[in-house]
């Protein structure tokens, strides 16, 4: 499995315990959506790794202890702290409307629906009070604009263009 054919699920945290168990942060929106989770990748020196996984438990605040096939030690366990956890993208349900997985706008043309063109999505930077869209501009200037509740007014996946109304103003900020 390559890394381009999956989507990042967060990283192995911490141990747990002293049998091999771990803790998985998940960066996800909803973690229960993982409560059955049967396997992950673990990227191990670059190589996406398959595990299979025993037994999760969800704790609060996105982590998970996880008890992992194989994994039997202390020391097992720990070579994998700090490791990034990855699913395939044929896993994720597909989302419609102005729904959409962060990874999936990556690379959109931005358009803001009063100032026209605003450049192409770099990255949705998730930042815990206030996440930010973060677009480059044709010129080569960052735009930041707040992922607000209201701001995508359209995604057209076919033509890859996210459609926003950001704050009056704002983007003239950065542009002008």
């Amino acid at each position: 499995m390559k890394k381009a054919d999956c989507y990042h699920l967060g990283y192995i945290a911490k141990l747990h315990g002293f049998k091999g168990e771990v803790s998985f942060f998940l960066d996800v929106t909803d973690s229960q959506e993982y409560k059955n989770l049967e396997s992950v990748f673990i990227d191990i020196n670059g190589q996406l790794t398959p595990f299979f996984i025993e037994s999760i438990q969800l704790k609060p605040k996105s982590f998970a202890t996880v008890k992992l096939e194989g994994v039997n030690s202390e020391n097992d366990a720990n070579n994998l702290v700090r490791k990034n956890l990855y699913l395939p993208l044929a896993d994720l349900k597909p989302l419609s409307g102005t729904q959409f997985y962060d990874h999936e706008v990556v690379g959109f043309e931005v358009v803001d629906v009063n100032f026209g063109k605003v450049g192409e999505l770099e990255t949705i930077v998730d930042l815990p009070v206030n996440p930010l869209i973060q677009i480059k501009s044709p010129t080569g200037k960052e735009v930041l604009i707040p992922f607000v509740k209201g701001l995508i007014q359209a995604v057209d996946r076919e033509n890859k263009v996210l459609t926003v109304k950001a704050p009056e103003g704002l983007i003239a900020i950065y542009l002008d």
